[in-house]
């Protein structure tokens, strides 16, 4: 995601259209975010609109896509059949993206947050 967060930031402009959120920064906090907490970030991408409507999967592509003058990227998906394909994939990649990319499953990194929640530098011996 950090390469396409650097297009949104970049497509953006300075216009404050699109915010993207670390959900890996340890201050962050899921009541400033509609109470989507950490794990339920990492199972699938996630876009809150101005009035607090929670976007998902494809969804969320395609609104953040249109309202940084992409639409186009994303617009066959607004086919019925087509989007329902699409979100099938993405479920599946969204499902599987740590294994896929090589990193831990999601209860060992969220162990591991917990882990350093509770252990400051100071206190803690690795």
């Amino acid at each position: 995601m950090y390469e396409r967060g650097k297009i949104f930031t970049e497509k953006d402009g300075g216009r404050g259209l699109v915010n993207l959120v670390d959900i890996a920064d340890n201050n962050y906090n899921p009541e400033q975010h509609c109470g989507i907490d950490y794990e339920t970030a990492m199972e699938r991408i996630h876009a809150i609109l101005p009035d607090g409507t929670i976007l998902t999967d494809i969804e969320a592509f395609r609104y953040v896509y249109e309202v940084l003058g992409m639409g186009w990227v994303y617009a066959v998906t607004k086919l019925p059949v087509v989007g329902k394909i699409a979100n099938w994939v993405y479920g599946i990649w969204a499902k599987f993206r740590l294994s896929l990319t090589g990193r831990p499953d999601i209860r060992t990194i969220i162990a591991g947050r917990e882990a350093d929640k509770k252990c400051s530098s100071d206190t803690c011996n690795y």
